[in-house]
């Protein structure tokens, strides 16, 4: 058997190794690879640990552990986080939790949410529509066209941007989260969208089915219409069906009774939203050399509301979106924003900074390419939105940031963030802020024509 085995291994390192296709991995380069990893002893320890122990866990910066805390000379926040659970409506709760706060106050209450179900169901069904609307304006394209692919593969994503949530909260109102609480397929919505996304698709071959065939375009909105009675349908099974009125009364803090009485969901966004939120405007921070600062972009087929705002962006430097974000918190009012939250963070101590992690000791090598060069080559996107409700000031600049995240309150300090001012450089993409806020020279470039960037880039990337 020995004898066998050795004479096996000298027929295979004796072979002639055949004449490798150009650019193909060949024996010899990775016998080459394996040699660079045997030349230094500090890559075997780094495998020993990482074979062992979490990759962050050896890679965590304990000096960047010591040096933050959750202190901030500006703090807003008296109340607890909420909880997306496992949906993608960071966006829809981060917007919710900026509107309770005034909400709170005028009603007197220490704890207090707003229906993220209720809104919820009215994006889903007008991302329905906003989807089947977008496929009938590109039915005489190829259905393996790059925009008509796009459409089908991301029809009635979770996700959403600031211009969508106020598109929903202006059309729909809001309730208290009491008249349409959570339901399993609100909490969890994976399965409720799979079986969504397929009536969607079915729909979408039928309408350009009818477009291709000539069929007049009432015919057409007809056929729409009998698919988005089947959505409402599914919606209302899985979510609950929105109130068209509520009787709404509470007892505020101080155990005092009041009765506001009937009152449709419009009437109790409209006393108990005090933002104006027609004067808010999107900041990105986007470097990119195609990109120019000052100016306003969209994305094509970035919406959910046909007729309602367009998703729209003004492009800033950084250190303005710090001190508008600053600014704001300072005076009193909370900030929604987003972000690319994956990066150098650790969910269990609640902590965001650009240098948490020392991968580059553990590899031997650099991850050095700049914000630009992430956005362009798939490195960063837009994927979680957040609230600002503190910030650490000194000499005139902010040090660190408490964030109000909506993961429930077992990460973190009982679900609020702290994130380093080099992580808000790095990775913070954008905030919705006050046009009074702005410089004159930005005030007036919110009202330029927008580019628009396809329906892929990544500025669009928080509908995801």
């Amino acid at each position: 058997m020995t004898t066998t085995n050795t004479v096996a291994a000298t027929a295979t390192t004796s072979a002639v190794e055949p004449a490798a296709t150009p650019g193909a991995l060949g024996q010899k380069l990775i016998r080459r690879l394996q040699d660079g990893l045997d030349e230094q002893p500090t890559f075997r320890l780094a495998q020993n640990a990482v074979t062992q122990t979490p990759l962050d866990d050896v890679a965590l910066n304990r000096g960047v552990i010591t040096a933050t805390d959750h202190s901030f000379s500006h703090l807003l926040d008296d109340w607890a986080v909420t909880n997306q659970k496992k949906s993608g409506r960071c966006w829809m709760f981060a917007g919710l939790n900026l509107l309770r706060v005034g909400a709170m106050k005028k009603m007197k209450l220490k704890e207090f949410e707003l229906s993220q179900n209720h809104t919820l169901f009215f994006d889903k069904l007008e991302r329905a529509n906003y989807f089947l609307e977008a496929i009938i304006e590109t039915a005489g394209r190829p259905v393996d066209d790059r925009t008509v692919a796009f459409l089908l593969d991301r029809p009635l994503e979770d996700g959403g941007q600031w211009n969508m949530f106020v598109n929903i909260v202006k059309k729909h109102g809001l309730v208290p989260k009491a008249f349409m609480p959570e339901s399993e397929s609100s909490s969890n919505t994976r399965r409720m969208n799979g079986l969504l996304l397929a009536k969607l698709r079915q729909g979408a071959m039928e309408l350009r089915d009818l477009r291709a065939g000539g069929a007049p375009m009432e015919a057409v909105r007809a056929a729409k219409e009998e698919i988005l009675k089947v959505i409402y349908r599914m919606l209302s099974i899985h979510l609950g069906t929105p109130p068209d009125v509520i009787e709404w009364q509470w007892n505020d803090k101080d155990k005092t009774f009041h009765r506001d009485g009937a009152m449709t969901p419009h009437q109790f966004a409209q006393k108990y939203v005090e933002l104006p939120l027609d004067e808010y405007v999107c900041l990105v921070h986007d470097p990119r050399p195609s990109s120019p600062v000052g100016r306003t972009f969209t994305v094509k087929f970035l919406g959910n509301v046909v007729g309602g705002q367009i998703v729209k962006y003004l492009n800033v430097e950084i250190d303005v979106m710090k001190q508008i974000a600053m600014k704001t918190v300072m005076d009193g009012e909370p900030v929604w924003f987003g972000c690319d939250v994956g990066k150098m963070m650790r969910r269990d101590l609640g902590i965001w900074d650009a240098a948490l992690f020392d991968y580059e000791a553990i590899y031997g090598t650099s991850f050095d390419l700049d914000k630009a060069a992430r956005l362009q080559y798939h490195q960063t996107l837009m994927t979680h939105a957040m609230l600002f409700t503190g910030v650490d000031v000194a000499d005139g600049k902010p040090r660190r940031w408490r964030v109000e995240n909506s993961w429930g309150d077992e990460s973190g300090k009982q679900g609020f963030f702290v994130m380093n001012d080099s992580w808000f450089a790095e990775h913070m993409l954008e905030i919705a802020a006050r046009k009074s806020y702005l410089p004159d020279e930005l005030a007036e470039a919110v009202d330029l024509e927008p580019i628009v960037l396809p329906p892929w880039d990544p500025m669009g990337s928080l509908a995801g």
